[in-house]
């Protein structure tokens, strides 16, 4: 097997978790590094020795660095990011501020996140809108011709995941980017589960609105999420909720929106982890996301192989292109219980469960499945040992 010349003892050194557990579990919450513990605790003790107010302003300069961070990041413009309390509060934020009436349409992926779908459902049935998904190829992914068999007039947003939580593939959404340029419909993206693992580049994958977590690859405090919103579409979208830090009160009976994307954010916010969020996207780009994404594809590429040497193991992984997220099942295993098996041994996994994905899991006949979600600082030698215990499962 290949590596990258990441320093992978330095990542494990800078991780205070590896000492503790085998983290296969960074697609539900990445193990922070101790830059970004050190950052909240920090501005957490400064706040207590100052003040909240008095200590935000202290730091400034070093919050707008954030945004600066993750314009790098996303390769866009710093007034093109807001900052969130969470991945799922990002998405909301985007997708309501998309108006719709009756007669539009909306489509969506076979593989969309549950909470999503459950507001694009909604959302949809109140208005009067049509919500339609997209049909998938042989390999699971959305078909983009098919796509633009669906696309006229009426499709005002076109809403997907980039990364499957349920089975790890990657959609391919440049394609779909190319595929809505020139039309009229807004594209929304949750990168939730890519930000952090791979490259990301908002201008080749031409999104319009873009969510994401910083707890998951990105490896930041929970409670922690950014949204992307292109300076073009600023003004065909309008936040849900205002405040003063949103708008401008101009008059008794008006106001005006900010200038930039930090009109989808309020006043009140934790500092600590919103500089702990930053120091998590400064952590990633120092190691290099190409770096980070080969030593994650090298990890699973082994993980997958040993475990479809594994009798009664199905590895349930779909799509062209692998990601960190590893989906596999066991004929006639609880893998509930086996999740809190590997948990007193020291091994973090999840399960995902017909509830979390349903568009996915019931389309293929699944009701449960395990995902081993891998990042850089993990190692062969942890590939090992957890392949191991799913053996003597």
């Amino acid at each position: 097997m290949t590596t990258t010349e990441l320093d992978v003892s330095k990542a494990r050194a800078l991780t205070p978790g590896c000492e503790r557990v085998i983290h296969f579990n960074n697609a539900g919450c990445g193990l922070m590094s101790q830059p970004v513990l050190d950052t909240v605790i920090g501005h957490t003790q400064l706040e207590a020795r100052m003040g909240s107010y008095e200590a935000a302003a202290l730091k400034a300069d070093a919050i707008d660095a954030v945004y600066t961070s993750f314009a790098k990041l996303l390769n866009c413009n710093a007034d093109e990011i807001a900052l969130t309390d969470g991945a799922t509060q990002a998405w909301h934020r985007a997708f309501h501020s998309v108006p719709l009436a009756k007669g539009d349409r909306v489509l969506t992926a076979n593989n969309e996140y549950n909470s999503n779908w459950l507001s694009l459902r909604r959302t949809c049935d109140k208005v009067g809108a049509s919500l339609e998904v997209v049909p998938s190829d042989a390999n699971g992914l959305l078909d983009v011709q098919a796509l633009k068999n669906m696309l006229d007039d009426r499709v005002k947003l076109v809403a997907i995941t980039q990364i499957t939580n349920s089975n790890g593939m990657v959609n391919p959404v440049v394609e779909v980017g190319a595929a809505l340029r020139g039309t009229n419909a807004i594209y929304l993206l949750d990168a939730c589960q890519a930000v952090g693992q791979m490259p990301m580049d908002v201008e080749r994958i031409g999104c319009d609105l873009l969510s994401g977590a910083g707890r998951k690859f990105l490896r930041g405090p929970r409670g922690t999420g950014f949204m992307y919103v292109r300076r073009s579409v600023l003004d065909r979208v309008e936040p849900a909720v205002i405040d003063i830090h949103a708008a401008q009160w101009t008059g008794r009976d008006t106001f005006k929106w900010r200038p930039d994307a930090r009109r989808f954010e309020q006043m009140e916010f934790s500092v600590a982890d919103r500089l702990g969020m930053g120091a998590a996207v400064d952590h990633a780009l120092s190691w290099g996301l190409d770096a980070i994404e080969e030593r994650i594809l090298g990890l699973s590429t082994l993980l997958r192989k040993r475990l479809n040497e594994l009798p009664g193991v199905q590895v349930r992984d779909q799509g062209t292109r692998p990601s960190g997220i590893n989906t596999f099942t066991i004929e006639g295993k609880d893998l509930n219980a086996l999740l809190l098996t590997l948990r007193a041994q020291g091994i973090n996994t999840s399960v995902t469960n017909f509830d979390w994905a349903w568009l996915d899991l019931q389309a293929r006949g699944i009701e449960r499945i395990m995902r081993a979600s891998l990042h850089y600082y993990n190692t062969e030698e942890e590939v090992e040992r957890f392949v191991e215990a799913i053996a003597r499962a």
